[in-house]
């Protein structure tokens, strides 16, 4: 091989890890609990079928070393059915950061897992994008009735505009 043509090679191969590089560097990690209370609203319930709303509140706390959504507090609503066992939900949370920016992200439930997408940021958040997922950790007895108290774990990364 002649001298030009590894020079291409090398080229190409610094650009093709340079890119990998900068897509690694772009995407940030997350890894938070948020534990609060919800009240629940029946909808509907029946032999055959359940739809609960829900509207819930509390806090974040990260577990990640880059503190990522540390301090936030946050607002869902959401409906759940639960038809033949199976429960699936469709629901939206906002997040409030202490300095009043907010994130808006989207959560799609099948059984106790949830999908959660991130949609939209305000202030330092505009531009956010991002994926993960949210498992249940822990629940208490309700403390009031139609009320839910829990804490759950979500983890996925995401970006910011440069």
């Amino acid at each position: 091989m002649h001298y030009r043509g590894k020079q291409i090679i090398v080229i190409a191969l610094f650009l093709g890890l340079a890119t990998v590089i900068s897509v690694a560097q772009a995407e940030t990690p997350f890894d938070f609990l948020y534990c609060g209370s919800q009240t629940n609203t029946m909808v509907s319930t029946n032999k055959e079928m359940t739809i609960l709303a829900m509207d819930g509140k509390g806090i974040v706390i990260s577990n990640h070393e880059n503190k990522a959504f540390d301090n936030f507090t946050y607002h869902f609503v959401g409906i759940v059915r639960v038809m033949d066992g199976k429960r699936t939900g469709l629901g939206y949370t906002k997040y409030l950061d202490p300095d009043g920016d907010m994130i808006f992200q989207e959560f799609t439930m099948a059984g106790m897992e949830s999908g959660v997408r991130l949609l939209q940021g305000t202030g330092r958040w505009k531009g956010i994008t991002g994926t993960g997922k949210s498992v249940p950790l822990t629940r208490g007895k309700p403390i009031t009735p139609d009320t839910a108290q829990s804490c759950r774990r979500i983890t996925g990364t995401f970006e910011l505009p440069k």
